[in-house]
């Protein structure tokens, strides 16, 4: 089996990072815990700045394009952790989609190319439109 571009630190960064998601998701499954959903965006913060470095994790939430995503992001978290979950959780929802809505293409397309459920995200990319989003690029 071929290894992974990343180097340990990074795969160590991504497993934060996917523990994170389990728990925001669990943090919404159990009704806005707000524990969870605390623990999620720690880990989920902790996992980036491992991945991309501390710097470059500065400069990108620091972006001037992104800084209203920058402030919803923390201040929803801010707010879960004033024991508003709902609210902060929805705040903290916005911040992450002007944060990240750029990379969901490339989230797409990755997990159209899954070996089982790829087939059926291809067809829920290809009804939302997700995938043709910088179609008219020549490169």
């Amino acid at each position: 089996m071929p290894t992974m571009w990343l180097s340990d630190s990074q795969k160590i960064g991504v497993a934060f990072c996917s523990g994170g998601g389990l728990f925001l998701i669990g943090g919404v499954v159990l009704f806005f815990d707000r524990a969870m959903l605390a623990m999620g965006n720690i880990l989920f913060l902790i996992g980036l700045t491992i991945i991309i470095g501390p710097q470059k994790t500065l400069l990108f939430f620091a972006r001037k394009q992104k800084i209203k995503g920058t402030l919803a992001f923390f201040a929803g978290l801010a707010l879960i952790l004033l024991r508003w979950p709902l609210i902060g959780f929805c705040v903290e929802l916005y911040g992450i989609m002007v944060l990240f809505g750029d990379f969901l293409g490339t989230i797409a397309s990755f997990a159209t190319n899954l070996p089982i459920v790829g087939p059926y995200i291809g067809m829920i990319v290809e009804r939302t439109g997700l995938g043709r989003r910088n179609a008219e690029l020549p490169v």
